[in-house]
């Protein structure tokens, strides 16, 4: 009985000690990056929450023209959803976040260039900045901000979503419609998770295609 108690004991030890220490790590960038249907928003929700759990004072960001699921929340697309504030620009951001101690930021990728200092700034006054977003667009093309920030983040998770024709990792988002504009905002009616291959394939088949 003595063991078990000095178990439980040592357990909760180590679990205090670890969520104390999550209130103590110095400023950091984090980076998430990958193709839609990867988990991203998922990941950047899980973290927040955790970081809400150890009694840190949290504000999570997203660019005022993501509305797919809602105006203000960020909002997964399994449905998780945390409260957010919607910005223009990542000038804001910095304006927001004076007593904030982890700040998250989630599709990265349309927001301004200025989002790599801002980042920058947050994480040397000691802020834990989370950020979410597409490393590559539509065609493969490295998107927005995402290439510097993964270069200057301490940690950065790819995280992968399954090719809807092979089952392998997807390697980018392949779009369904015909609209050349980099950023068009949609969801599975409009883009497909494809591996390397699939998307080649796709790409060859769509260039063999007469356009309607």
């Amino acid at each position: 009985m003595h063991g078990i108690y000095h178990i439980i004991r040592s357990d909760l030890s180590k679990m205090m000690h670890h969520i104390d220490g999550e209130s103590h790590r110095p400023g950091r960038i984090e980076v998430v990056c990958g193709s839609m249907f990867s988990g991203k928003t998922e990941e950047l929700i899980r973290r927040m929450k955790r970081a809400k759990f150890a009694k840190q004072k949290v504000e999570i960001f997203k660019p005022a023209i993501d509305t797919r699921y809602s105006d203000n929340d960020v909002v997964s697309h399994d449905q998780n959803a945390i409260p957010s504030t919607p910005v223009e620009t990542s000038s804001s951001i910095l304006l927001l976040s004076s007593d904030i101690e982890v700040v998250g930021i989630d599709e990265a990728q349309f927001l301004d260039m200025g989002l790599v200092d801002v980042c920058n700034e947050l994480a040397n006054r000691g802020v834990r900045v989370i950020v979410a977003g597409l490393d590559m667009d539509f065609r493969g093309v490295p998107f927005g901000p995402m290439p510097a920030l993964c270069a200057i983040a301490d940690d950065v998770t790819k995280v992968h979503a399954i090719c809807v024709r092979c089952g392998n990792l997807a390697y980018l988002s392949h779009r369904l419609v015909q609209n050349d504009k980099r950023v068009l905002l949609g969801e599975k009616m409009e883009y497909e998770p494809l591996c390397r291959d699939c998307y080649q394939q796709a790409v060859k088949k769509e260039a063999s295609s007469p356009t309607i």
